[in-house]
């Protein structure tokens, strides 16, 4: 099973987009329908040593980078 870092996958999110503010489309439960569109409040970081997350406006907790996707234009 090849695990993925989440540590590297908070980096590299970091590194594309080193901002908050970016407009987000997210999945707070499973990622079905159209989802939330909202704006990044954090960078990315990781939960517990095992989850690579980011803070949305509109939420009370994180969201898992797997659930969010860039707004494009």
């Amino acid at each position: 099973m090849n695990k993925s870092n989440p540590y590297k996958e908070a980096f590299l999110w970091n590194e594309e987009y080193p901002k908050p503010g970016l407009k987000v489309r997210y999945w707070t439960g499973v990622r079905e329908g159209e989802g939330k569109v909202s704006f990044t409040r954090t960078k990315a970081n990781v939960l517990g040593d095992h989850t690579a997350v980011l803070w949305v406006e509109g939420e009370s907790g994180c969201v898992a980078l797997s659930h969010v996707e860039v707004e494009r234009p």
